[in-house]
Parts: structure tokens; C-alpha cells; sequence
């Protein structure tokens, strides 16, 4: 209501203050009014997407996956180039991220990667990228120079703090322990640390091998599987809700929501709100505040 009422106060001064311009004309005036005007535009569009960040779990912190799809080697590199362009929002956002599990890919790229983000209203803009991302270019790693197209998945979940309990009977699960791979030191290499855990019931895996002691990537793969209970029970509750909105199936996690096209045009696409950009470069190197506001604002 602070904002609310702060941001009514500034539009009734620059109303007072544009009147004033016009009965005496004064150029200077109305430079200032649409300087005021500009700065208002910026509060109003930062205030109406804050009100959307209503939701239980918008302000927690987000558990972030991203894994390649059908496609071999072409569909890990761009899985690494999803890492990349996540990493670097986070950056411009002022988050901090953690990597809690890295699966590098066959020949490059990564086969799967999971990140602890967090952040202010962190789950509430993260929330928007769960789906499936499309990437057509050619293919660097086709010698025929052939156009090859991507996918790569995206779901995010809300972190779930330890006060928040969520009932889990040890006999539901299944634990594995295995040697790490991929980069990691001697240490990492050579004793079985990583852990992985599947919930029967569900179906649910999640593994941690970041960590040098099994323990402590036991401890961060339970937390995670604590969160994707957590919200798989969540998405059971808001099913009905989800199919309602808007009156399309297309809302639920999972389907394709965005296009990044290299070859034989350059264009990112959001296929929920059909907001593109042609400057493709900019959207990789993290500029994801437009697509992130297009679709909370729609």
C-alpha cells in the first residue's frame, strides 16, 4: 500500500506540474514532466509485476534442472548453453547460484545440471522458465553443416526450508552411492561420494556428487527430493486451476514455451505471450527480464 499510495502521489504531481507548463509555456517544464513521466512508467510496470509475486512459494529460493533431450550431442551442447544463459541472468539479477549436480555430456555440452538459486521473490520469476526449450541452428558437430534442431528441458521448484515438513518413509527409498564423474580432483574421483536417491513410490530420482563427502551430498540430494515432492504434491492440488487457466492444457510443465532460432533467421519466440526478439546473442548472454515480465504480466 506504501507503493501504491507513493506512486498515486508522484502522478498527481506531475499532473499538477504539466498544467503548470501549459499555462505559462515553459519548455523546461515540460521536459521535467516527461522525465517524471518515464521514471513513473518504470515504478508502475516493477510495481504490477511485484503484485503478481503473490504466491506461497514466490519469495522461497529456487531448485533449478535442466537436462538435454532427444539429440545426442547437439541437444547437451545446448543444454550447457541453457546453463550459461541462466548463470549469466543470475548474474544480472544479483542472485547467487550453486551448483548441486553436474552430468557432463558424452563429447561436450552436459547431459544434466542442477542449481540452488537464490534471491529475492527467486521461485516467482524462476517459475516461468519450466518447459521445454527449441533450438534450430546448424549443427556444429555435424560435418554435412546440416540445420539440426534441440531440445532441452527446464523445471524449476521451490526450495523448501527444513521448518516446512514433508513426511518421507525411509522405505520408499532406494540409495545408491557411485564414484563422481567429470571434473572434481583426485578425491572426488576416486571414493564412492555421490549419492543417488529414488523415491518408489514416484518414481522421483535425484543424485549429488559436487560435494567430496558422501554425507553432505546425501544431506543436499534429500533436500532436493524433499522440494520435487513437495511440489509434485503441490501440482496434484492446483491441477484443476491449471486446467482452467486461460482454457488451454498448454500452462502445465513440460511443453515447448520457447524457440531460440540461429539458422535460417535469427529470433527468440515465447510461444505463451508470442514476444520475440531478434537479438538472439543478447538473450543467451542472460537478458531474460522482457520474457520472464511478458509472461508474469499476461
Amino acid at each position: 500500500m506504501d507503493t501504491f499510495e507513493a506512486i498515486n502521489k508522484d502522478i498527481e504531481d506531475a499532473e499538477v506540474l504539466y498544467e503548470l507548463s501549459l499555462e505559462e509555456s515553459d519548455k523546461d517544464s515540460e521536459s521535467e514532466v516527461a522525465s517524471l513521466l518515464a521514471d513513473l512508467e518504470k515504478k508502475l510496470k516493477r510495481f504490477s509485476i511485484e503484485i503478481t509475486l503473490d504466491g506461497e512459494d514466490d519469495a522461497r529460493d529456487a531448485l533449478v534442472s535442466i537436462n538435454a533431450g532427444a539429440g545426442g550431442t547437439d541437444s547437451q551442447d545446448w543444454a550447457e548453453m541453457l546453463f550459461r544463459m541462466y548463470t549469466r541472468w543470475t548474474d544480472k539479477k544479483g542472485y547467487k547460484y550453486e551448483i548441486l549436480d553436474y552430468q557432463p555430456g558424452d563429447e561436450a555440452g552436459i547431459k544434466g545440471v542442477t542449481l540452488r538459486v537464490s534471491g529475492i521473490n527467486c521461485f516467482g520469476f524462476m517459475k516461468v522458465e519450466s518447459g521445454v526449450h527449441r533450438l534450430v541452428r546448424i549443427s556444429p558437430f555435424n560435418a554435412s553443416g546440416k540445420r539440426q534442431t534441440s531440445f532441452a528441458s527446464v523445471f524449476v521448484y521451490p526450495e523448501i526450508k527444513d521448518e516446512i515438513i514433508i513426511d518421507i518413509d525411509e522405505s520408499d527409498l532406494r540409495i545408491d552411492v557411485f564414484r563422481a564423474s567429470g571434473a572434481g580432483g583426485q578425491h572426488v574421483n576416486k571414493t564412492s561420494s555421490a549419492v543417488r536417491i529414488t523415491h518408489l513410490p514416484t518414481g522421483v530420482v535425484v543424485q549429488c556428487q559436487q560435494e567430496s563427502s558422501q554425507h553432505r551430498n546425501r544431506e543436499i540430494a534429500f533436500k532436493v527430493l524433499k522440494s520435487r515432492l513437495y511440489q509434485l504434491e503441490k501440482q496434484k492440488q492446483d491441477k484443476k486451476m491449471q486446467s482452467l487457466h486461460d482454457g488451454k492444457d498448454d500452462a502445465a510443465w513440460g511443453n515447448q514455451i520457447r524457440s531460440y532460432v540461429l539458422h535460417p533467421y535469427r529470433l527468440v519466440k515465447d510461444h505463451r505471450t508470442n514476444f520475440e526478439v531478434g537479438d538472439i546473442d543478447r538473450v543467451l548472454n542472460g537478458d531474460l527480464d522482457p520474457f520472464i515480465e511478458g509472461v508474469l504480466l499476461s
